[in-house]
């Protein structure tokens, strides 16, 4: 079971240096309120809550973002990601770049509204095919790209995401999971067909949608 590396002491003040500070050879440096770019004030309110969380202090990181984000954020089952990826937008990444993470996700993203972090995604650690095919689902009928790249690749969500979801569609059945020659097969039936998500990774590495296909009757 892969467990959260908690950092403190010697190692954290390294590791916030390496991180925030000094970048590693072609990584995008973490931008403050000085350097006066649109994307600045999300990027300094998502490095405050990152620094906090490297120091696992929960006191700081409730001063910048809410209970919700602070409690998924310190919930996250991987190490710490080692690169700041930029912000797009209000939406500010943390990805990993030594470590191999399930999903497109890569890490971990924060959406800045105001001056505080409200809502987190995570890369998840999931150990049954039909609960990832589940998560990657309910993202889909939300409209959520980021919780579905927390448990699916890049192509997968590129893939189901084409379609909008309609509730006032046809009816999806969830058929369950089976063995395929690289991993599983999760069916979701509907009248007319069925959508397939096609599930790789381990119970001990986690489970992602890797690609999606659809069969028609």
């Amino acid at each position: 079971m892969i467990r959260r590396l908690l950092l403190g002491g010697a190692a954290l003040a390294a590791y916030a240096t390496m991180t925030l500070a000094a970048a590693p050879a072609g990584a995008a440096s973490l931008p403050t309120a000085a350097t006066g770019s649109a994307a600045a004030a999300p990027a300094a309110t998502a490095g405050k809550l990152f620094k906090s969380w490297l120091a696992n202090d929960r006191r700081a990181a409730a001063k910048v973002a809410t209970p919700a984000a602070v409690s998924a954020l310190f919930g996250y089952a991987y190490r710490a990601p080692d690169r700041f990826d930029g912000c797009s937008g209000n939406v500010c990444r943390f990805v990993h770049t030594s470590v191999r993470v399930p999903g497109g996700l890569d890490g971990i993203a924060m959406v800045v509204s105001g001056s505080k972090v409200t809502k987190v995604y995570l890369s998840r650690h999931l150990v049954k095919p039909s609960a990832v095919a589940g998560h990657l689902f309910a993202a889909w009928r939300r409209g959520d790209r980021y919780s579905g790249l927390e448990v699916a690749s890049t192509g997968a969500v590129k893939t189901l995401f084409r379609t909008k979801f309609d509730p006032h569609g046809v009816a999806y059945h969830f058929q369950g999971c089976t063995k395929e020659p690289k991993g599983y097969s999760c069916a979701w039936s509907y009248e007319g067909g069925a959508l397939l998500m096609h599930v790789r990774g381990s119970r001990s590495a986690g489970y992602e949608v890797r690609s999606i296909s659809y069969i028609a009757d």
